[in-house]
């Protein structure tokens, strides 16, 4: 039986791993957020405003996506650490393998779906005629990829858990290195619009996939064989459990962005604004804030090997340490953030392209006054992400669904009759601010029963 003595996750100070896990995940979601803001970068000042839009209409297709390669990607890594931590070394591959198998058929299943009802969905994401035809173009060009975004997005989680998170942040840096320069061909050489933005995607997307399905091959930890790419229904379900709370946090999102979207429209046309400059300025605030949950989302990711592997062995004291690092990272780093959004909106709306007088009035306040309690939601991926490493998915899963269905999708269904579009303000605020409280509590309740298992731990 494997011991915490014979792996770094139960040996190494907790500070220097979380470092050494944190920093290529996180570096891996900035990178991967890079993948849309270079797109909306491009889009911006080559395009035009609508093009910001299509990529904000289209963006709830790109969440499902990232639903899946969590789905897999994080519960096959949390089922495979728990299993190494609880020596069951002969089990833990068939994660692993069983996971990588999900995440390509998601991803083919997906795209599929896509294209046969591109535009259908676009329409129910609430695009206006004016904007539909460049969302069409970007879908249409996407959609092939979305096998390779899954695989690359869910198996970078898999290939962090075999002790290579540079190796993670690598793939991901690849893939956003080749989007870049191709958006810069395709989009302001060549004049693609929309499809070249699409292609460059894709195109990258591919060579990270390619780099994914390498690395797997070359597992260091456990030696992968072709049975334990088989498709077993209890390890799929035991990863589907796990990683369910990840999974519905996408879900929730996605709904959210696609009730949003349809109310910025619905409230704009009643505004001064128009129905396509909410949305688009809304495209633009949400993107820049997954700069920041790229940061928050990455530590709590590079603290889940450590937090499953000696939560599996019974260090409890090390799994609440990695906790605190990284939640109190994420809110300093949250909190400056939040310092710039009220400084600096204007300039930073700049960066995305040119607008109206009108759009940069409606983008300063929506990023000012939607993005204000953004120091302490930031609490919430961490936490989340705590219960997924422990095997509690059911804390997860509600303290997922807390800012986004229970508190969120209620309010915007609500304040806009009273306050009309600048009700979608005050929704994001609210809903923050009560999500932030609830992890608080989840967290302390968390706390006490793991103090209740050292006792009862020592005692025998």
């Amino acid at each position: 039986m494997e011991s915490s003595k014979e792996n770094i996750l139960g040996t190494e100070k907790v500070p220097g791993l979380v470092v050494r896990f944190s920093v290529p995940s996180i570096i891996a979601m900035l990178v991967s957020a890079l993948y849309n803001i270079v797109d909306q970068f491009f889009i911006g000042n080559k395009v035009g405003m609508l093009g910001n839009a299509a990529t904000n209409i289209s963006f709830p297709i790109v969440t499902s996506c990232i639903a899946a390669s969590l789905l897999f990607g994080i519960g096959g890594a949390s089922c495979f650490n728990l299993a190494m931590g609880g020596g069951k070394k002969n089990k833990a591959p068939y994660y692993v393998g069983n996971s990588a198998l999900m995440l390509f058929l998601s991803g083919t299943l997906l795209a599929v779906v896509t294209l046969v009802f591109t535009e259908p969905l676009l329409r129910l994401f609430g695009a206006s005629e004016d904007v539909l035809p460049y969302a069409l173009e970007y879908v249409r060009v996407g959609a092939p990829g979305f096998p390779f975004l899954i695989l690359t997005t869910g198996g970078c989680h898999l290939i962090r858990a075999d002790g290579k998170p540079a190796m993670s942040m690598i793939v991901n840096l690849v893939g956003a290195v080749i989007n870049t320069v191709l958006d810069a061909l395709f989009v302001m050489v060549f004049g693609w619009g929309m499809k070249g933005a699409a292609l460059a995607t894709v195109t990258g997307e591919v060579v990270s996939a390619v780099l994914v399905v390498m690395l797997l091959y070359r597992f260091r930890t456990v030696k992968l064989m072709k049975k334990h790419f088989i498709p077993n229904l209890g390890v799929i379900w035991k990863v589907v459990s796990i990683g369910m709370a990840s999974f519905f946090n996408q879900l929730a999102m996605m709904l959210v962005q696609i009730v949003m979207n349809n109310t910025l429209k619905k409230y704009g046309e009643l505004s001064s604004f128009g129905p396509d400059i909410p949305v688009a300025c809304a495209g633009i605030v949400m993107k820049i804030n997954q700069i920041v949950f790229s940061v928050v989302i990455g530590l709590g990711q590079g603290t889940q090997p450590i937090e499953s592997y000696n939560y599996g062995a019974g260090r409890y004291e090390r799994v609440k340490k990695a906790f605190v690092i990284a939640s109190g990272t994420a809110v300093i780093f949250s909190a400056l953030s939040f310092v710039c959004f009220q400084l600096f909106p204007r300039q930073i709306l700049g960066i995305f392209g040119d607008g109206t007088s009108e759009y940069f009035e409606f983008g300063t306040l929506f990023m000012k006054r939607f993005l204000f309690f953004v120091w302490l939601v930031a609490l919430q991926p961490v936490t989340s992400t705590l219960f997924t490493s422990i095997g509690k998915p059911v804390k997860g899963i509600f303290l997922s669904l807390t800012r986004q269905i229970i508190f969120f999708l209620p309010l915007l269904l609500i304040l806009p009759r009273f306050y009309g579009i600048y009700g979608i303000l005050y929704t994001g605020m609210a809903a923050d601010l009560l999500s932030g409280l609830t992890t608080v509590v989840m967290v302390g309740l968390e706390f006490a029963s793991m103090k209740k298992l050292e006792a009862k731990a020592q005692a025998a």
